[in-house]
């Protein structure tokens, strides 16, 4: 079975491009020309050369000796926190951004939820002079202030979204209304494994430097390429697909993927796709969707404001679908608690986005041998709030 996407958009039965009609040049044409331009020796250069002197690569492969101690395996920490802008998403911004520079668009539009894609998407824009809105759901405006004012700082117009959940997924939808209404000269920079084909496949191809970087810090480290278990979390699922890319064909590596429950799987306020999700069509894609019986998605929920998404990325529904991926649904209190124990144990304050990933470590069976690596998605800054009110610090 391959796990990567087939010529026509799909992961076994997920993807594809639903589309309006308006849009179809836009992404015919990336479709025709992404492998391309991405394989280049020209892009090459100039990605590698910002990814190791612009976002700060390879970030390092920590060894978290204390929370190692604790659960009884060899744990490392890849630490995407490190990157300039503070999370994962700049790996993608920039690639896309010079893509978008190669078809000669000059207007870059995003949709965030965390506030991290945004930030990133800002940040490449102002790095190469381009013009950028940014559309956020009005509740995350609110809880994400930092970032939103990082974005306006850096010359992003953001717009606030205030339909439906007023979070991602509605972005989402004013993000497409606009490229709808601006085909030519706008280029969509998605910011996860979500979409039309081939968004799905280049944000994953983008994010890949990831799992490239852990199996040769691995072979440094332990002398083997391979973990034993690779953990990350999935709202879309861009930190989890670029963590997991290079082991998709590795049959002994675990790969666990790490969704928001909320505030229970069954508590109406909740993001777990895997267990709740039916086959449906969101943003462009055909994948598992959280939806009511007669079709109509449900509106998810999580303290995260980067993993309240109702679905999950094809290439992620496929890894469920398949059982390749292990999926596990992390509430609330167990992220918050789980975030809290990184940060006295290793001095680390992780995205509660990553905390779900770390909360994983209690649900799994794990041996004294088990080389385990946890994807730090993104540093917890934006969180403090959140953290703050919580913990009643």
């Amino acid at each position: 079975m391959s796990y990567q996407v087939d010529e026509k958009g799909y992961y076994g039965q997920f993807g594809g491009a639903f589309i309006p009609e308006m849009l179809y040049p836009n992404v015919e044409e990336l479709r025709n020309s992404y492998l391309k331009i991405m394989q280049s020796p020209e892009f090459q250069t100039e990605f590698q050369d910002l990814l190791q002197n612009y976002v700060g690569r390879p970030t390092p492969l920590y060894f978290a000796k204390r929370l190692s101690e604790k659960y009884g395996a060899k744990i490392y920490l890849k630490r995407e926190d490190l990157c300039h802008t503070g999370a994962h998403k700049i790996n993608n911004t920039l690639g896309q951004i010079l893509l978008a520079k190669k078809l000669g668009k000059k207007r870059i539009i995003a949709e965030t939820g965390a506030g991290q894609h945004g930030a990133a998407t800002a940040t490449a824009c102002a790095l190469m002079g381009l013009e950028c809105i940014v559309y956020m759901g009005e509740i995350d405006i609110e809880r994400q202030a930092p970032n939103v004012a990082r974005m306006k700082m850096l010359g992003a117009t953001v717009v606030p979204a205030i339909s439906g959940s007023k979070t991602l997924k509605d972005a989402t939808n004013e993000a497409i209304r606009d490229w709808i209404n601006n085909p030519e000269n706008t280029y969509y920079i998605i910011g996860s494994v979500v979409g039309p084909h081939p968004y799905p496949d280049l944000v994953a191809k983008f994010q890949s430097v990831i799992s490239d970087e852990i199996q040769n810090q691995l072979l440094e480290k332990e002398g083997r390429k391979n973990p034993d278990l690779v953990i990350a979390c999935v709202g879309g699922g861009s930190n989890a697909a670029g963590a997991f890319y290079h082991f998709l064909d590795e049959k002994e590596v675990k790969l666990v993927a790490v969704e928001a429950a909320g505030k229970g799987i069954h508590s109406g306020e909740t993001a777990a796709t895997s267990v709740l999700g039916k086959v449906g069509i969101i943003h462009g894609s055909k994948t598992l969707l959280m939806q009511t019986e007669d079709g109509q998605i449900t509106e998810p929920y999580s303290i995260s404001a980067g993993l309240d998404y109702p679905g999950i990325g094809p290439m992620h529904a496929h890894l469920c679908e398949s059982k390749r991926a292990e999926f596990e649904s992390v509430t609330d209190d167990e992220a918050m608690q789980a975030g809290m124990e990184l940060i006295q144990l290793e001095g680390i304050i992780p995205a509660i986005e990553s905390a779900h990933a770390f909360a994983a470590l209690k649900k799994i069976q794990l041996n004294a041998e088990d080389v385990v690596v946890v994807n730090l998605s993104g540093r917890g800054d934006k969180d403090l709030a959140t953290y703050i009110n919580y913990f009643h610090i």
